[in-house]
């Protein structure tokens, strides 16, 4: 029996062998704390929010973790070449709906980001981000190895057509997301000061124009500065919410502050979270985040192949960055950018596209022969 469970080659135990089993428990928990959470937001954002169906936001939280876990795990039994090229796919199928975009999307409080599935609404540039990274880990991989390729010329070419993309829609919280990640993987990469300068320089001319030409970005900013007389509605019950809940909280299903604020179950699920579940608890989900990035540096560290090293390290930092623009918004250190809690709060392809680069991290970090350093396990 022993001989034989050794011997046993079927794909399932193959994968399981494989796998990196602390990211994959980690991120069942992750998934696993934010339907908790959504059970407790959700019933009474669909009344703020005036939701026609009975727990309609629960229900398609739990559709959309179900789909994507299953496509995560489909996506980490792929090899290392086909999971790059599934992400290469990613970035050209988004880059394509994001030009047809005011063609064929449906707008909502004023932003063309979304088009119509049925019943449901999907948002391109999501899938953008983790395709863009993956990409530009491939070009600079192939970079290195050819420096006469110009990876990085190509690399900055849809680095901007994307950014276009998306401060036409506008969405300038998805610009910011996508310029940090894009300057992290160039910092992987160990790539030049002289091409490190001109990221910084385009950066700053662009956050300079969208302050002086575009209204909304400006109008943002002042309010955010200088708050009073403005509409920081959400924040501030935010702040409430927090300090309602103090070290151990309200009690599960106690908090009243999500009774009003609508965003409760999307960006402001953390707040919601101290209310009812208290500090100690909210930080053991930081705590979750913090280990399920920290655990994917430490495996990009110890990955041989440099393609690898990159699109993990460059997926890890964007869920970190992530995590961290949703809890300063939280706590109002930064303007509002309408940025979800990555796996916990509500949101359809939020959630897949999470999911989808949680699957990638697992395909890049499987143990193979020669992925990682001698004896590593």
């Amino acid at each position: 029996m022993i001989t034989r469970s050794r011997t046993n080659r079927s794909p399932v135990l193959e994968w399981w062998r494989c796998i990196d089993r602390v990211t994959l428990s980690l991120f069942f928990a992750l998934i696993v704390s934010g339907l908790i959470l959504s059970m407790a937001a959700s019933p009474v954002a669909e009344k703020l929010c005036r939701v026609g169906s009975s727990h309609c936001f629960l229900k398609r939280h739990i559709m959309f973790s179900g789909i994507g876990v299953l496509g995560a795990l489909i996506v980490s039994t792929l090899s290392v070449t086909n999971a790059r090229r599934l992400g290469v796919l990613a970035l050209i199928g988004a880059l394509i709906v994001l030009a047809i975009l005011p063609f064929i999307g449906h707008e909502v409080k004023g932003a063309m980001r979304w088009i119509r599935i049925g019943p449901f609404s999907l948002q391109p540039s999501e899938f953008a981000k983790p395709g863009f990274i993956v990409f530009a880990a491939w070009m600079f991989s192939v970079r290195t190895k050819s420096p006469e390729f110009p990876g990085v010329l190509v690399v900055f070419m849809i680095y901007a057509a994307l950014i276009f993309f998306l401060i036409r829609q506008p969405d300038f919280g998805q610009s910011f997301l996508l310029t940090l990640c894009f300057g992290a993987v160039f910092f992987y990469a160990g790539l030049s000061i002289r091409w490190m300068s001109v990221l910084l320089v385009a950066s700053a001319i662009g956050a300079v124009g969208a302050y002086s030409f575009l209204p909304h970005v400006r109008d943002r900013l002042l309010r955010f500065l200088s708050p009073e007389g403005s509409d920081t509605y959400q924040t501030d019950k935010a702040l409430e919410a927090i300090a309602n809940g103090g070290i151990f909280g309200r009690g599960p299903g106690e908090g009243v502050v999500k009774y009003k604020v609508p965003d409760g179950h999307t960006d402001f699920i953390f707040a919601i979270t101290v209310e009812e579940f208290g500090f100690l608890l909210s930080m053991g989900l930081i705590l979750l985040l913090a280990s399920f990035v920290g655990r994917n540096f430490r495996n990009a560290l110890l990955l041989n192949d440099h393609f690898s090293q990159l699109a993990v390290a460059g997926l890890a930092t964007m869920i970190g960055l992530q995590t961290m623009i949703n809890l300063a918004v939280n706590l109002n250190m930064i303007p509002p950018k309408g940025m979800t809690l990555p796996f916990i709060s509500y949101g359809g392809s939020s959630m897949l596209a999470l999911c989808f680069s949680a699957g990638l991290i697992l395909a890049f970090t499987r143990k193979r022969p020669g992925a990682y350093g001698f004896g590593v396990t």
